[in-house]
């Protein structure tokens, strides 16, 4: 069962929210503003982790963008156009 608290309850107790679910199994919803913002759950219970072998499918299965792809391309491009040059030698060196 889970659990609803407010986010600035869930700081001031959050070692025992930790404790609650990692030793009994509890799962909260975090609410900011009232509404759901995050979920601290067991970690058996949270969703299994990806790894980099799940790049390709991942991208594979993005959105397209559809006639949005040149602007987004030339923004891309004057994005890394702008960037500023990297130094020469390292400042920590």
């Amino acid at each position: 069962m889970s659990k609803t608290i407010k986010a600035t309850d869930a700081v001031r107790t959050f070692s025992e929210i930790l404790n609650s679910v990692k030793y009994r199994h509890e799962s909260y919803t975090i609410l900011r503003g009232g509404k759901p913002a995050a979920a601290l759950v067991p970690i058996d219970a949270a969703p299994f982790q990806k790894t980099l072998g799940d790049l390709p499918d991942f991208i594979k299965n993005l959105p397209k963008l559809g006639t949005d792809v040149e602007c987004f391309m030339s923004d891309i491009e004057e994005a890394i156009r702008k960037q500023p040059a990297l130094p020469e030698k390292s400042v920590w060196e």
